[in-house]
Order: C-alpha cells, then structure tokens, then sequence
C-alpha cells in the first residue's frame, strides 16, 4: 500500500482516530488483514465482524503480531492507534477506493476486472503470469473477489504498480457494481453467464443482470472483453460504451476476435494455435489440465491484448503456468497406475459437466474414469434439475464407476442409477471416510478418478488423501 498518514486514512474511512501515536504518524508498510493470523508489523487490521465470531476479539493478537493501526466499530482497550467507524468493511472498501484513486491520479496503473459465474481464478491468474514480466502486477490470492477480498487486493498497490488484476465475484446484483467504484477496470472481462450461485441471485436472469455491471460503467475508451460462445455475455455489447474484443471457441476465422484452432487435449494439457485481431498467431503448449480452460487463456489473452501485449509474451505467460489453483483440476498420485484429478475447490452444472467430459476423454486405454462427485450448492431451484442432468450425463459419458457422496448429492445417485439400470456402477456413501474407505480397496492400476464438489462438500480434503495414497 502508498504511504497514508493516520490522519488520511480516517478522512478516506469516514471514521475518528483514538490513542496511539497520533493522526499524523505515517503508515508506511501498510498492507491490510481481516485475519490476525497473517498481520505482519506495520499492518493495518481491519476488526471485522463475521457470521460465527467477531473480528475485535483477536485485536489482541493483531497487536501481538506487529498491526501499525487497527479499523474498529468500537473502541478498544489497546494502546495501539485505532480508527473507529461505523461499518469496518465500507471503510475497507473507502479506503480502497482512496488508494486506487491516488495511484491512478499518476497515470501508470492499469486495471483488469475479471468476472463470469466459472474461471474467474484461472484467468486471473494465466493474465497475472503474462503481465508480470511486463510491468509490477498485483493479483489476489487465491479467491479474493468479494467485498472483503477484492478491497484486501487493491490495497496492495503502490505506486510502481503496472497492473491490477481484479477478480469481482457477486452472489447479489449490485455486487459487482460496488467493487468497480472502487478501482473502474480500464478492461473488464465477463467469461460465462452459468448457474453458479444461481440461488442467490435468484436464477439465471438475475445472474446476468449481476454480471453485466462489469461493463455498464466502462467508457468509450475503455474495453470489453466479451465470450462470444456465451449468448447471454454476447448481448452486453449492447449495454457498454466501451469497446468490444471478443474472444471464443466457435465460429469462423474472422479476425474481430481472439480465438482457438486445432484444440488437442491429452493427460499433459491442451495444444492449440493461438489468433490475434492483429492477424499474428502462434501455438500454445498449454499445461492446464481440461480442454475447457482453453476459453480462459483466451480470456487472458485477449485482456492482455488490449493492454498492448505481444503473442510472444502471451504465449509465454500461459506456457508458464502449470495449473490453474490449487484444488482446481489439480493432478495428484501416479503410484500403481492410479491418476487422481482434484477438481473439488467449487462445483456448477457447467464446471461439473466440463470436468466429467476431461475424465473420459483422459482415460487410459483399457482403464477405467472414475468420479467421485458431491453436491453443486447455491443452485436453488435449479437444484435438482441439475442433479439429475449430471447423473445422466455420467451414464451417457460411458463414465465406469461413479461414487457419489453426502445427502446433498444422493439425487445424482439415483438419476445415475434410473438412467442406467447398473448394478453398482454408481455407489452412494454419507462421509468423506466411507468414500476413501471405498476407494481404496476399488481403486486399481490404470484408473483415472475426478473428485468434483462445490467447496462446501469439503471433496477436496478426500482429494487430497487419495493423492497422498497414491502418491
């Protein structure tokens, strides 16, 4: 973060400055945390409330940890300076707003804001290693797209920064909207209108409307990147000022988008030839597991694009990256021939299906796809439908054993079982240990198993213990 004094900060947080050292004192390495496990010295702590505890119960240890200043609703019997507020996350949000308006005022940031209901982390961070070698860049870890996350990251800024990468997630119209008054990306990207946290919002036109206030406030100088295979994304070129790139899989070999030819997948990644609206291409040896996150390096690629980016360091920055994240189609094991895919960080109806078809089409020769599959949350109504359409698509897949786990997910079970009249082929467990329990005198030399989840199921810890087995 830019050095602010105490004083500035409260002016930008609307909040009253108790104790301390003073307004005036300058807050130099000032990076921000709501958790006070990772405060380091000098670090603002942002004592924000939460669904199960409260953040100003651990002010203590903040302190302990080195916190230069600490964000209150109410003050504390501490030493240390504190701003008091009315609300600790607006203030986080106000003093984003503050420090990217300052970095900005020197006309050398350059802001992405990256949103869509799947990809949002791979893309963010396939653009993240194109960008680097280019100019600072900031990035958020891990998930850190809303309104607590996203701020955390845009304080991260100073005034060397090149670029932002803001990952903007909703699960609420209006969502998205706040996060851009705080840092107004100069492109913003929308990958995919899909069902995930179809519940929330409260269905797919909901979804929509949430993810089209990435480009509502961009200007004409600004640019849109756009998925021109998603009809819902496609039609916000009507509602911008900005300009449009698009990128996509389908159609022809027009050169007003950024597209994929001669997409090849196979169990070390994904080939393909990259094209540019510059009429330069190249191919791309891409390492990300699943043929379908070759729409997110197209993504990345076209925001870097409009950012001025050359093919050499596009093709550079997505050849560098080796998989998406952690938990995100992650390989793991190898020992007796057992290949286990980890994809259990989230879970949508698109993301599910996408996952399925990546298990078959990496099935050894004469091994067997695997899937051990939990509950999509937050679909709402859509929730059973969408259930059911899995536990189709995993008979009609030709997918060998399928083992389903958690109440949640039992309707995937049954619509498995009534589609394909097996007699066993689909297996249904309560825990997690029943599951491992299962697998590990089914599992034999050859197979290839995809364990998928929303992350509430938790199926990324059973992923975990199956690579470590097989490891």
């Amino acid at each position: 973060m830019i050095g602010m004094t105490v004083g500035e900060i409260a002016d930008a947080v609307g909040g009253r400055v108790v104790g301390g050292a003073g307004a005036e004192t300058v807050v130099v390495d000032g990076l921000s945390y709501t958790d006070s496990r990772e405060v380091t010295t000098g670090g603002i702590f942002f004592a924000k409330p939460g669904e199960f505890t409260d953040g100003h119960l651990f002010a203590p240890q903040a302190v302990e940890r080195g916190a230069a200043l600490l964000v209150v609703d109410h003050e504390l019997d501490t030493e240390t300076t504190q701003i008091v507020v009315s609300d600790v996350v607006g203030a986080l949000g106000e003093l984003a707003r503050t420090v990217i308006a300052r970095v900005r005022a020197g006309e050398r940031l350059r802001i992405v804001g990256i949103t869509g209901s799947n990809g949002k982390t791979t893309t963010k961070n396939l653009l993240s290693a194109i960008l680097s070698p280019v100019g600072e860049t900031v990035a958020p870890r891990a998930s850190f797209n809303n309104e607590v996350g996203a701020p955390l990251t845009m304080l991260e800024v100073t005034d060397e920064t090149a670029f932002l990468v803001a990952e903007m997630g909703a699960s609420r119209e209006g969502d998205i909207a706040r996060l851009i008054r705080m840092a107004k990306p100069d492109v913003g990207v929308v990958l995919k209108v899909g069902l995930a946290h179809a519940g929330e919002f409260g269905g797919i036109e909901a979804t929509q409307r949430a993810k089209s206030e990435m480009v509502t406030d961009l200007e004409a100088g600004d640019t849109a990147v756009l998925n021109a295979d998603d009809p819902r994304v496609a039609a916000m070129a009507g509602i911008t000022e900005a300009n449009v790139l698009w990128f996509g899989l389908d159609g022809d070999d027009s050169s007003d988008r950024v597209r994929a030819t001669d997409v090849s997948a196979d169990r070390s990644g994904t080939s393909f030839t990259l094209h540019l609206p510059d009429g330069s291409s190249a191919p791309v040896s891409f390492r990300v597991l699943g043929e379908h996150h070759v729409a997110n390096a197209l993504a990345a690629a076209s925001a870097a694009f409009a950012l001025g980016v050359g093919i050499d360091r596009i093709v550079a920055g997505l050849e560098s990256v080796t998989r998406a994240e952690r938990w995100r189609m992650e390989v793991m094991g190898g020992a007796n021939g057992v290949t286990v895919i980890n994809d259990a960080y989230n879970a949508s109806p698109d993301s599910m299906s996408a996952a399925l078809k990546t298990l078959v089409q990496l099935r050894e020769p004469g091994g067997r796809a695997i899937a051990v599959l939990g509950e999509m949350s937050e679909l709402g109504e859509a929730s059973g439908p969408e259930h059911d359409r899995i536990g189709l698509m995993i008979v009609r897949l030709g997918i060998d054993q399928a083992v389903i786990v958690g109440s949640g997910a039992r309707r995937m079970h049954i619509s498995t079982i009534n589609e394909g009249s097996w007699d066993g082929e689909s297996k249904f467990v309560e825990t997690q240990d029943e599951a491992f329990d299962l697998l590990k005198d089914l599992l034999r030399d050859g197979d290839t198993v995809l364990v998928k989840s929303s992350n509430s199921a938790g199926l990324r810890h059973l992923g975990d213990r199956l690579g470590d087995l097989f490891s």
